[in-house]
């Protein structure tokens, strides 16, 4: 479970600097971290990946009060939580993607209603939860509001940035790179078993029932 100081301190200690008593506590250090926490420093890393545990779905309808002049006919406002699309689709069980819309800074426009979205939210109940966030992803947070940090920060810090970043020309020996890595499979192996669509020559293989000839049901699958 992650607090806004713990995820403070471990920058901090990313960078070499000494812990923070509380968040009111009067120090250049705490100033920078809130600047980051305040300017979208958890929605750039909500960004980078498909995060299961700030996953959210939503149907949503048209809004009547916008009139698209061309184009697709009905307009979809985009919810104020939405970091990034995983999905939109025209059923609730998001087995049918749309492929017939567009989608812009404030909406998505498309011919059916309602349509059904997946994103990552940056909701309190969502993303916005620190006490939801895997250790691996609370990890990659803390590095990368250390990497806004440590120019900042005054002394030789020549060190903590080659950890941060990596020797010259090996950012993927740098934390900020292998904290996401890491937490980008961590969400991967997270996510549930799928089968991937047929086409027509398998579909014809198999008959009308499922596993025939094949020495296997695939619609039994519980790993």
């Amino acid at each position: 479970m992650t607090s806004r100081l713990d995820l403070y301190n471990k920058a901090l200690l990313i960078c070499g600097e000494r812990f923070l008593a509380s968040l009111a506590e009067n120090r250049e250090p705490r100033h920078l971290l809130d600047h980051i926490w305040n300017t979208g420093g958890n929605n750039y890393c909500l960004e980078m990946a498909q995060w299961h545990f700030a996953m959210r779905t939503v149907m949503i309808d048209y809004d009547p009060a916008i009139t698209p002049t061309f184009g697709y006919r009905k307009a979809f406002t985009k919810p104020t939580d939405w970091i990034l699309t995983s999905a939109v689709c025209s059923d609730e069980f998001f087995k049918v993607p749309l492929l017939q819309y567009a989608f812009e800074p404030t909406q998505w426009y498309a011919d059916i209603t309602p349509i059904y979205v997946k994103y990552v939210s940056n909701d309190a109940n969502y993303g916005g939860d620190l006490s939801a966030w895997p250790a691996s992803f609370t990890d990659y947070v803390a590095a990368y509001y250390a990497s806004q940090l440590i120019g900042k920060l005054a002394g030789d810090k020549s060190a903590q940035e080659t950890k941060l970043y990596g020797p010259p020309g090996a950012p993927e020996r740098g934390l900020l790179h292998h904290t996401l890595h890491v937490a980008k499979n961590k969400a991967a192996m997270t996510q549930p078993t799928q089968y991937p669509a047929q086409g027509n020559w398998t579909r014809a293989r198999l008959g009308r029932r499922s596993g025939y000839n094949d020495r296997g049901n695939g619609g039994q699958l519980i790993g």
